[in-house]
């Protein structure tokens, strides 16, 4: 019975009812049966004959029922058609239609399974299978280097150990002996999974992976997948189990150039595939998934990743027994040896090749593995003669005096990058002392903590967000902070947190500014608290970092620079300070062309991550950092700079991070062991006591910059500021009970090379004296360069709670000689008006490379100067 046809109600009374005909509902204009007429009783012209019987009433109900019914049909029938279907049943199909469309369905899919398996024939092995060269270029289109050479030596199963394969099958196809050539279920599960986001999937077997590797390619198209489809059918009926496998072995690729599991063998362990453990051969199959990713020498901040993925098979090997329970626990990790380079890409060109490479398969533009087939053409965006300007700055400043004598000297890596700002292209990168000596890239590494040269983006959150102190003050670079060491954080729910400066000195009522020139922890961790290290991390993000940078943790420690960004993430982000705020995904690449044909690049279109004030305004506080603070090495570019210097935990890693109006570049030195690759200290590296961001790394930075840009007119920077960033923001008022301890004076004198002393360059002296007398002195000084002796007058204000003086006296310098500073002598004065007179006597020693050595003495105290500071935490 259909869903129009309704069941006739029961006929009461004795004996049986002839069955009535069926007539068609009519409900007429009304929408119901008229009064008095039987709905049954009209016939297909309209009323029934008056003479025919109408027979007894059925039950109450049959007349509801009826009229119901009719009701329900909605619109009338025509005389002799059937009733249309209402509501939600006139969108479904009738079950005749859907059984057609199924049959033919079934049919067009049989036809085309059968047109498909006659038509596709196993083809020859394809040019992939012995794979071609790539060719990289420099942005002038001169040629930058080759990646041929095709490393890959057949084995036979045989020659396989049964863990090795086993390990395989674990990582790629645990069903491969008893499945067929495809698996229907996999592929669409892995279609659906990439279509939900739940990121690219693959749902091929062994014997569609080898068919790829081996008879077509990697491209992923539609006419490929469908290819695949048939000939792993037909493979599967051809060959053994066992000969697919072996192919799937000789063909795979397994990074560092590496075609085949004997080539893989020897790649990562250096020795024969029959030599392998189940250790050894766990790890080779993980790295199928993904070759660069877990190659744990080539990227160390990956090896989480890698063990999760070694365990991952580990554990199916277990599962499907063939790996014991015990044999499993027993098994370490083993780490394989250091990459061996090919010579074609010695010196700096390695670095370079990997570094697009990693750009080109990072930004999905091309899988690895079919990158790795070759016949690819390659223009970068590196510029030759900036790229050797680069080189040339890191081996005047530091390969060049790298000595056998000094042990620190072995650990010593240099980590360079150079973006314009304009259109987010790399234009040079140094990756380290040469690709064949020392595989990992120092530019692109994420391992070394980048120090202070984070400060400046909690300022730029500031400004950003509109932020203000504990005690309501806006911030800007004139806003004062208590920089007193150790001070514990205000504001702050996490637990005490109070962070000591550089060498624990005490700066009291500094000015933003200030302590940006100083890098001041103190002051930074609070600042972190007042803008919400939330909002911190999340403007790292906006100027380049990225989100999944490790150790960017919002908390007040974020300031200091925990986080292990690469000196490439640290470019992108001081790229987008240059360029006044704006920020778009750096570029590697120009073009990509195989046989004539371009590949898609990603757009270049830079969006405005921070506001053009809170850019402006911290480039204003980095220029002050180069002009008198700890980055004046930087002067030496002869150019408008602004940048920050920072220095890692036990001085593991030191920076500068700066840029012009057209040029933003950030130089690393790092300590690590060349064997074993651990983290070292750089104390006592190329002759210095400390390694800070202001030496060497500044001095490359100034170099490169100076001749990267030579044939340039130099730029000076168009800032728009915050409002009030040149408004003094008052301090709060001092606490009465706070006890006051006179005759107590803490100062520091930091020299420079080049004859400079607390802010002097060359011959031109104007600086600034800072002491604190438990409050705040502050004084200014000019003079002038006369025969090699500077000669100036000081004057400052000392204030203690309510209690003014005045302090005057008189600074005499010694000659400049090469960036000595000798014999420099202060003889100082303060008269108060309360307690006395107190008198004081600075007597400066020999600067030499950055470092002054000298005591101050006076009737309350006496501070030891640089020659004997402690080794603590550091910030420049």
């Amino acid at each position: 019975m259909s869903d129009d046809e309704q069941p006739e109600p029961p006929h009461p009374g004795p004996g049986p009812k002839a069955p009535r005909k069926w007539t068609p509902r009519d409900l007429g204009a009304t929408g119901s049966t008229p009064p008095g007429r039987d709905a049954a009783a009209e016939g297909p012209g309209g009323p029934a004959d008056p003479s025919a019987p109408t027979g007894p009433p059925g039950p109450p109900g049959a007349a509801a029922d009826t009229t119901g019914a009719s009701a329900g049909t909605g619109t009338p029938a025509g005389p002799g058609k059937r009733p249309g279907r209402t509501g939600w049943r006139r969108f479904v199909p009738r079950w005749r239609v859907v059984l057609g469309i199924v049959l033919l369905f079934a049919l067009l899919l049989i036809g085309g399974f059968i047109a498909g398996y006659t038509l596709v024939s196993i083809p020859a092995a394809n040019a992939g299978a012995t794979a071609q060269f790539n060719v990289f270029l420099y942005a002038d289109g001169t040629q930058l280097a080759s990646d041929g050479e095709v490393n890959r030596e057949n084995v036979q199963l045989a020659q396989v150990p049964l863990t090795v394969q086993h390990a395989v099958l674990a990582a790629e196809d645990r069903d491969f002996y008893s499945e067929r050539a495809v698996d229907p279920k996999a592929m669409v599960r892995a279609a659906w999974n990439t279509l939900t986001g739940k990121g690219t999937q693959g749902g091929s077997t062994i014997t569609q992976q080898y068919v790829k590797n081996y008879y077509l390619g990697q491209e992923q198209t539609v006419t490929r997948k469908v290819k695949e489809f048939f000939i792993a059918i037909k493979l599967n009926r051809e060959e053994t189990k066992e000969d697919i496998l072996a192919g799937y072995l000789n063909t795979s690729y397994f990074g560092r150039n590496a075609y085949g599991i004997q080539a893989a063998s020897q790649a990562y362990y250096s020795k024969d595939v029959e030599k392998l453990t189940t250790g050894e051969g766990a790890y080779l199959a993980s790295l199928l998934n993904s070759p660069s990713a877990y190659d744990v020498i080539a990227h160390p901040q990956n090896k989480p990743r890698a063990l999760a993925r070694w365990n991952y098979v580990l554990d199916g090997m277990v599962k499907k027994k063939w790996l014991g329970a015990s044999e499993r626990a027993a098994t370490t990790f083993p780490v394989p040896g250091k990459v061996k380079p090919r010579a074609g890409l010695a010196g700096q060109r390695g670095y370079l090749v990997e570094a697009v490479k990693d750009y080109l398969t990072g930004n999905k533009i091309i899988d690895e593995n079919t990158l790795a087939t070759g016949g690819y053409r390659i223009t970068t965006t590196i510029q030759k003669d900036k790229q050797d300007a680069f080189v040339k700055a890191v081996d005047d400043t530091v390969n060049s005096k790298l000595s056998a004598d000094r042990k620190a000297d072995r650990n010593v890596r240099v980590g360079g990058a150079s973006i314009d700002p304009a259109s987010g292209k790399v234009l040079a990168m140094y990756g380290g002392i040469d690709y064949t000596k020392q595989y990992v890239n120092n530019a692109t590494r994420r391992d070394f903590q980048v120090g202070s040269t984070f400060k400046p983006f909690v300022f730029t959150s500031a400004v950003v967000n509109n932020s203000r102190t504990q005690d309501g003050r806006p911030i800007t670079p004139n806003t004062v902070y208590d920089g007193t060491n150790k001070r514990p954080v205000q504001g702050w729910d996490g637990g005490s947190y109070a962070p000591a400066n550089e060498d624990d000195a005490s700066y009291g009522p500094i000015t933003v500014r200030t302590a940006t020139d100083k890098s001041v922890n103190a002051v930074y961790a609070q600042m972190a608290v007042d803008v919400g290290s939330a909002k911190v991390k999340q403007t790292a993000i906006e100027l380049g970092l990225p989100a999944d940078t490790p150790d960017l943790n919002a908390s007040p420690s974020i300031a200091l620079g925990p986080a292990t960004a690469s000196v490439l993430d640290m470019t992108q982000a001081y790229a987008t300070l240059a360029g006044h705020g704006r920020h778009g995904t750096y570029t590697m690449v120009e073009s990509v062309i195989k046989d004539g044909e371009k590949t898609e690049l990603p757009s270049q279109d830079p969006e405005q991550a921070v506001t053009r004030e809170a850019a402006d305004t911290t480039t204003s506080m980095l220029q002050s950092v180069v002009d008198g603070g700890t980055g004046t090495a930087a002067q030496a570019s002869g150019r408008p700079s602004a940048g920050k210097t920072g220095t890692a935990e036990q001085d593991k890693a030191a920076w500068f991070a700066g840029y012009t109006p057209d040029l933003a570049t950030v130089v690393a030195l790092m300590g690590a062991d060349p064997d074993t690759a651990v983290q070292q200290p750089l104390y006592g590296a190329l002759g210095f006591p400390r390694m800070n961001g202001g030496g060497p790394p500044a001095q490359i930075w100034a170099q490169y910059t100076k001749g990267a840009l030579r044939s340039s007119e130099p730029k000076d920077f168009d800032l728009e500021l915050q409002d009030g960033a040149n408004v003094p923001v008052e301090p709060p008022a001092p606490n009465p009970s706070q006890p006051s301890t006179p005759g107590r004076d803490q100062g520091q004198t930091q020299g420079q090379n080049q004859g400079q002393d607390q802010g002097q360059t060359g011959g031109r002296n104007q600086g600034q004296t800072q002491g604190q007398n438990q409050g705040q002195t502050q004084g200014q000084s000019q003079g002038q360069n006369q025969g090699g002796l500077n000669q100036g007058q000081t004057q400052g204000q000392t204030a203690q709670g309510q209690n003014q003086g005045q302090d005057q006296g008189q600074t005499q310098g010694g000659a400049d000689n090469g960036g000595t500073n000798n014999g420099g002598q202060t003889q100082g004065q303060t008269q108060g008006q309360i307690q006395g007179q107190d008198q004081g006597q600075t007597q400066g020693g020999t600067t030499n490379g950055g470092t002054n050595s000298g005591t101050t003495e006076g009737p309350g105290a006496t501070t030891n100067g640089l020659a004997a500071r402690p080794r603590g935490s550091r910030s420049p």
